[in-house]
């Protein structure tokens, strides 16, 4: 349990500064000026040539490992509504690191997903543990 929630912490933090980095990256591209080919064309270039894109992309994609190795290993009830918290972590670094302004209204949401987050965990420190089957042994 110790090592699944220590993996779980890492891969959130990977989340939330992939999630910084596509922001960044995707505001210097900047938006479609209009639907055509060409636009399109020049907007894979800027992506695929962008650092902060690039690096967003592989702390996404550092991500993705470690819920695969998550979800390997535990309760997808369990596991995937944990994945929530990365909401809270990428709020904190939208607030201090992007300076974004973040309403009490947003806040009041990031408490309640930490509250579901640990009513998710006091299910798992709660729920009955699975007896063995006992073995049956035929008789010769």
């Amino acid at each position: 349990m110790i090592r699944l929630v220590a993996v779980l912490l890492a891969g959130l933090c990977l989340e939330a500064v992939g999630v910084v980095f596509l922001s960044r990256g995707l505001k210097e591209i900047g938006e479609m000026d209009r639907v055509s080919v060409s636009e399109v064309l020049r907007l894979i270039r800027a992506g695929i040539t962008n650092g902060p894109l690039l690096i967003g992309v592989a702390f996404e994609a550092a991500f993705f490992g470690c819920l695969l190795h998550l979800m390997s290993r535990g309760d997808v009830s369990f596991v995937w509504p944990l994945t929530s918290l990365g909401f809270v972590l990428t709020t904190l670094a939208a607030r201090f690191v992007l300076h974004e302004t973040v309403s009490p209204l947003r806040w009041f949401g990031v408490c309640l997903i930490v509250l579901g987050a640990g009513v998710i965990t006091y299910t798992e420190k709660v729920k009955p543990k699975a007896v063995p089957a006992p073995v049956v042994r035929e008789e010769r």
